[in-house]
């Protein structure tokens, strides 16, 4: 048993736990959108207690949790007997497969100058609002009201996302290049508040920076290392999805999230093995054990390599 690493996953979840208040929700997206997914997107409720139970979660929290999710629209619940099982629903999928090409995916192509715009219609203050935190998920900066902007999104492509809130049809949508001497950077610094999220990026580095000082392949307890997978992608999650990924050359010297990223999938892959076998000892679906995970998974953050 690796000492050092149990040490660390103690260190985390003491640090998880402590946080007010307790997000249950929050880390069942995150169990759910990194370990069940890939594996078939269903989980009996007793398997997903105790996959929970390490990181403080107790029962009642749990199936609170689960409720509230499916109410929410991102899972379905089956009953058989007195057993139940929660697996993602299509928008959930949908939805959870669009983080997923965010959170794993590789470093964006080169830009070419474009920007995408987006002008909103005049609409009632909240929907304007829901519509507001939505484009800022798709990576949207708002560069003044009602006008929004992104260096890599293609209006070809914003019509194959799932929106949890729909773009207005009389929306306009523009693909431009900057006419004048105003410089990128310039906007980038109207639209998005990348120093706070850089401050962020560093104290995640700062958390992780030990275990992947200390982790060697094959030397982690299943479980220390599922607590650890968990907890890094719970983390990495909040933050990258907040990240409007713009192209390398639109971001300041020294970008943290260049760090967090390498630093996210170095210890990934020094946990995703064992962590999988965590998975097929614990959890379980109504009709028994979890399907393998799909194939599509060892692609994650550029691939698993020797996972």
């Amino acid at each position: 048993m690796d000492l050092d690493a149990a040490s660390l996953a103690l260190d985390l979840r003491v640090f998880f736990r402590r946080q007010r208040p307790l997000r249950g929700g929050s880390l069942i997206v995150t169990i759910f959108g990194d370990s069940i997914l890939p594996r078939g997107g269903a989980i009996a409720l007793g398997s997903l207690i105790r996959l929970t139970a390490p990181f403080g979660l107790n029962e009642r929290l749990v199936r609170t949790a689960s409720a509230r999710l499916a109410q929410a629209g991102w899972l379905e619940a089956r009953r058989a007997g007195k057993r139940s099982e929660y697996r993602l629903s299509k928008s959930g999928r949908e939805r959870f497969t669009q983080a997923t090409k965010r959170i794993y995916g590789e470093p964006t192509a080169p830009w070419t100058g474009r920007w995408t715009l987006i002008v909103l219609p005049p609409m009632h203050a909240a929907d304007r609002q829901r519509l507001r935190k939505e484009l800022a998920w798709q990576g949207f900066g708002e560069l003044s009201s009602g006008v929004f902007a992104h260096p890599e999104a293609r209006p070809r492509d914003l019509a194959a996302h799932t929106w949890a809130v729909p773009l207005p049809g009389d929306a306009l949508v523009f693909e431009a290049n900057l006419a004048n001497a105003i410089s990128p950077a310039a906007i980038v610094g109207v639209g998005w508040d990348l120093a706070d999220l850089d401050k962020r990026y560093q104290r995640f580095a700062r958390r992780f920076e030990r275990a992947r000082a200390i982790l060697r392949p094959c030397s982690v307890e299943p479980e220390t290392a599922f607590i650890l997978r968990t907890l890094l992608i719970h983390e990495y999650r909040r933050l990258h999805l907040r990240d409007p990924l713009l192209p390398r050359n639109l971001l300041p010297a020294h970008w943290a999230g260049i760090r967090a990223a390498e630093l996210c999938r170095d210890v990934y892959r020094r946990v995703f093995a064992p962590s999988e076998l965590y998975l097929s000892e614990v959890g379980a679906q109504l009709g028994g054990a979890l399907p393998p995970p799909d194939r599509s998974i060892k692609q994650r953050f550029g691939g698993l390599l020797g996972s």
